[in-house]
């Protein structure tokens, strides 16, 4: 079956993203107002959400496991925020900013577990070891895993409404802002892993990683073992077979696809003519 041109844009926009991810990450010498990687030389970006939009959100975010990420559930929100139906005007992306809201906080949610787990936690184990522990600390790709695992783990109570969600961000309207969320994620947990590459595989892993993730995300929705742990093992094979970017990236449009190819099929199923 040939690709929908759904499909083609989507694996396009996401192939300049993980291939040409220079385009993210401004000169020094050119300094640009986004900044989609950590910088110490650069001023923390402003909150994505103001503080009436936030508490919408917050509010609507208790509902979507019942009702999904929909316009329902941003009136729900409003109304147990103190605020008229109507206000949810104040989100003109709609139901995309309940998505978007839990992409973001999900993702802000990985620093202090982070610290809490390979900050503090470490030091005292290493105290109840001994410096037997001290010599042997988490490397790198055992942090990203963890990580990568903890973020995937937080989608649980939202999974089975996943799909829909992915039916949203595969429209053309949302996959920039979509695909700059996974850059931010990709990144975010390189950081907290203590990655300090300064060479040609500060890209290659981040567009790795970019990959890895959306497929174990996409595998989830369909995984009904205790305690997602098909998910996990499906992550684990992933990361170990990537040692290169060659292998994320050609499975770039496979997954794409069928990404795509679930949306639509959701959005048939809720009487969308497409």
């Amino acid at each position: 079956m040939a690709p929908s041109r759904a499909t083609t844009r989507l694996a396009t926009a996401l192939l300049r993203q993980t291939a040409h991810p220079q385009l993210r990450r401004p000169s020094p010498a050119f300094p640009s107002r986004s900044c989609y990687y950590h910088s110490y030389d650069h001023p923390p970006p402003p909150g994505v959400f103001s503080p009436a939009e936030k508490a919408i959100l917050s509010a609507a975010y208790k509902h979507v496991p019942e009702h999904g990420f929909t316009q329902h559930a941003l009136a729900l929100g409003a109304r147990d925020a103190g605020y008229l139906d109507i206000s949810t005007n104040v989100l003109p992306e709609g139901p995309f900013s309940l998505i978007r809201y839990h992409l973001v906080t999900k993702r802000e949610a990985l620093a202090p577990w982070a610290k809490a787990v390979f900050g503090e936690g470490e030091q005292q184990q290493q105290q109840q070891q001994g410096a037997s522990a001290a010599a042997s600390p988490l490397k790198v790709p055992e942090k990203v895993e963890r990580l990568t695992w903890e973020r995937l783990r937080s989608n649980a109570e939202v999974n089975h409404r996943w799909q829909e969600a992915l039916a949203l961000m595969a429209q053309p309207s949302h996959v920039p802002a979509s695909l700059q969320e996974l850059a931010l994620l990709a990144d975010e947990i390189y950081f907290l892993s203590g990655d300090a590459s300064v060479d040609p595989s500060w890209y290659t892993k981040r567009g790795s990683l970019s990959v890895i993730y959306a497929s174990s995300e996409l595998f989830m929705t369909n995984d009904r073992s205790p305690g997602y742990a098909e998910t996990r093992a499906f992550l684990q094979r992933r990361l170990d077979e990537t040692s290169t970017v060659g292998g994320a990236l050609g499975s770039v449009a496979q997954w794409v696809g069928f990404t795509a190819s679930a949306g639509l099929n959701v959005l048939r199923s809720k009487g969308v003519r497409i």
